[in-house]
């Protein structure tokens, strides 16, 4: 159901005052979408399975046991990758490839370098 001229009104004079009360939280919510915390989940568990393949490789010569924790490293990381995509779905990968396309990778990657750069700004004394 779509919303009434009114109702249209009144969110975009709410999303105006949003961008002028805090540009910084306006850009979050912008940059966020449904599937971001799922996407980040995603990418931290491919590192960790690929992390968890290092240590197999690296150590199965020396310590069958520390081969063996390489090896539940990939297993935990496998099972949170498959967990993260059913959350993603089939709706938030074509999302992300369609943000991908647009705006980049590097955009569609997030920009956490930003937002790092941002929080280790001090904010300066008026």
């Amino acid at each position: 159901m779509p919303l009434s001229e009114d109702e249209q009104r009144i969110l975009s004079e709410i999303e105006q005052q949003l961008y002028q009360s805090d540009p910084a939280l306006a850009r979050d919510i912008a940059d966020t979408t449904v599937y971001t915390h799922s996407s980040r989940g995603l990418r931290w568990s491919l590192l960790g399975f690929v992390v968890g393949l290092a240590v197999l490789i690296l150590t199965l010569g020396t310590s069958f046991l520390l081969a063996f924790g390489g090896f539940l490293i990939m297993l935990v990381s496998a099972l949170a990758v498959e967990r993260n995509a059913r959350r993603i779905g089939r709706a938030g990968v074509q999302q992300m490839t369609q943000s991908m396309k647009s705006a980049g990778l590097r955009d569609a990657l997030g920009n956490t370098g930003s937002r790092f750069k941002d929080r280790l700004r001090r904010p300066e004394d008026d």
